[in-house]
């Protein structure tokens, strides 16, 4: 038995357990979602002999599967993403050991400028961008050559490759032929930008190792030691306290001068000159 979730969890997860489930803002559905681009009675999901289909009634925004419009009756599977103006509805079987979507789901590309512009694509295997209708991603741009580029995973990683374009690929304003693209990086194929969306754990695990790294300074950028003669009195003391203080023992401290020598003396001179004053005399 399948699940519905909202991804933005506006609303609690249902059970599809009902024959017949309508969608849409009016109130009369078994599944009211008030939101932008959901008309009154947007669409049906119905469950025959254990399988799930999902059928559009006739709305202006159109209902998405997967980021593929239907046309018709469509069949859900657990994985699905099912796409109402704006609200994403994921489908799930949780009696089976599946990975979350948000895993499934590692790299998009979102249009920042151009055709569909706000809209976000999942990249999944190897899509072709270019003005064919033969392209997983086809843009009108006349700029753009029929087969303009093509995006691919490579052991998780997502490339992009120029299809000998007439105008070229973009990736932070360089040109390139081919190159490896990280989430942040804008893409330009003639009026059209796109961003790269994908995930930043590798990112972030090489950060944490680095920052739990032992850190390693070479011998030859440590400060050099002073020389034994060079080193002021002060910070020889500061290193040996005990020798410090029996060099203060033996060392005699000086004495002021006596003042009795400087008295005789002029003593001396007094009884001199009265001696001589009386010879004159």
């Amino acid at each position: 038995m399948l699940k519905l979730h909202f991804k933005d969890g506006r609303q609690a997860p249902i059970w599809l357990v009902e024959e017949r489930i309508a969608l849409g803002s009016d109130r009369r559905n078994q599944l009211v979602i008030e939101a932008s681009g959901v008309g009154a009675f947007h669409a049906e999901l119905r469950q025959e002999h254990g399988h799930y289909f999902v059928s559009d009634c006739g709305s202006e925004s159109g209902t998405f599967v997967n980021d593929e419009r239907i046309a018709g009756r469509y069949q859900l599977r657990a994985g699905d993403c099912l796409r109402l103006g704006e609200v994403e509805l994921l489908l799930s079987d949780p009696g089976k050991a599946q990975p979350r979507a948000e895993a499934a789901q590692r790299w998009f590309l979102q249009v920042l400028q151009g055709e569909h512009e706000g809209r976000k694509f999942h990249v999944a295997g190897s899509m072709t961008f270019g003005r064919s209708v033969k392209c997983e991603l086809c843009f009108g741009d006349a700029q753009l050559s029929r087969r303009h580029c093509e995006f691919y995973l490579k052991d998780e990683v997502l490339q992009v490759k120029d299809l000998a374009s007439a105008n070229g690929v973009f990736v932070n304003g360089e040109k390139v032929a081919a190159a490896l693209l990280k989430p942040g990086d804008q893409l330009r194929m003639g009026s059209v930008t796109l961003l790269v969306i994908g995930p930043r754990v590798e990112a972030e695990q090489v950060a944490e190792e680095n920052e739990d790294a032992t850190q390693f300074v070479r011998a030859v950028d440590l400060p050099k030691p002073l020389a034994k003669a060079s080193r002021p009195a002060a910070a020889q003391a500061a290193l040996n306290p005990l020798h410090a203080a029996a060099r203060a023992q033996a060392t005699p401290t000086p004495q002021p001068p006596s003042r009795v020598l400087p008295m005789l003396l002029g003593l001396m001179l007094l009884a001199a000159l009265g001696g001589l004053a009386a010879w004159l005399l």
